[in-house]
């Protein structure tokens, strides 16, 4: 029985570390060819070692579009937003899990319905609210119509239900504490891995998105990495750099790793925790 439980583990971590593997090759290629020229890129078998043409493809990059700036407005938008999510749809989530109102459970329902319809059904009308508010060209046409998603507060709901007690609650309010202060001091760190994985997600959408800023973000000031890269494709004076391109994909994709390696532990535990009831 322990021989059979041993092989078994062995072929389990085999699939595994194949699986992984399969996962990583793309982004180590990626950043191999971020190295090299575009002719060594297009030969064959491709390259699976670092080149010497690093220099030479970041001047082609930095002279095709404004990556700093670019890095910089992605930043902005995705900081801005994320931090935004976190803070209403904690609240919302809160509110749905502790308290009872009138309506309360005829609200969510029309928040889980909502989750049910596909993000480009509303894209028109959603331009044209933009158009009205002024928001063309502006970072806050991003930011603000987002912040109290539908699938943000049915996380924090879930994970509120699931791993803050009532007790806590009814006990600070006994000691006099405000309904601020049991929030943000008392309920706030227990919603930490919720709120690592929720920002993770959101994270990652926002920073990846085309669409939304292709419609919105006009000049190149304010445009983000996605939309830059779009514009290095098919260079009208110089054609497509595919080594510059690799490496301005690379720039775009490591804050992503970075973000996720360093918050990977909480990410885990915010995704299991809130199907774990206590």
């Amino acid at each position: 029985m322990n021989v059979s439980r041993g092989i078994n583990k062995v072929i389990m971590y085999f699939v595994l570390l194949l699986i992984a593997l399969i996962m990583i090759v793309p982004f180590y290629e990626m950043f191999v060819l971020s190295t090299q020229s575009t002719k060594a890129i297009f030969s064959f078998p491709p390259p699976f070692w670092f080149g010497h043409n690093l220099i030479q493809n970041f001047q082609s990059m930095v002279a095709s579009v404004n990556v700093p700036r670019a890095f910089l407005n992605s930043c902005i938008i995705s900081i801005s937003y994320t931090s935004l999510v976190l803070l209403f749809c904690s609240m919302g989530g809160y509110a749905f899990a502790v308290y009872d109102f009138p309506g309360k459970n005829v609200l969510f329902r029309i928040l889980l319905i909502t989750m049910m319809v596909p993000w480009t059904a509303g894209i028109i009308p959603w331009f044209f609210m933009m158009s009205k508010f002024g928001w063309i060209n502006n970072y806050l046409a991003l930011i603000i119509p987002g912040c109290a998603n539908a699938f943000g507060i049915f996380w924090m709901r879930q994970y509120c239900q699931n791993n803050v007690p009532r007790t806590l609650i009814e006990a600070a309010k006994i000691d006099g504490c405000s309904e601020w202060i049991i929030f943000f001091r008392i309920i706030s760190p227990i919603l930490l891995p919720a709120y690592s994985a929720l920002g993770i997600m959101q994270f990652v959408n926002t920073w990846n998105d085309f669409m939304q800023p292709l419609l919105i973000l006009r000049s190149t000031e304010v445009q983000t990495l996605p939309l830059m890269l779009k514009y290095m494709l098919g260079d009208p004076t110089r054609g497509t750099d595919m080594g510059a391109m690799m490496l301005a994909s690379s720039c775009a994709v490591l804050p992503l790793l970075i973000v996720f390696l360093c918050a990977s532990k909480f990410f885990m535990s915010g995704l299991t925790a809130g199907a774990i009831k206590e």
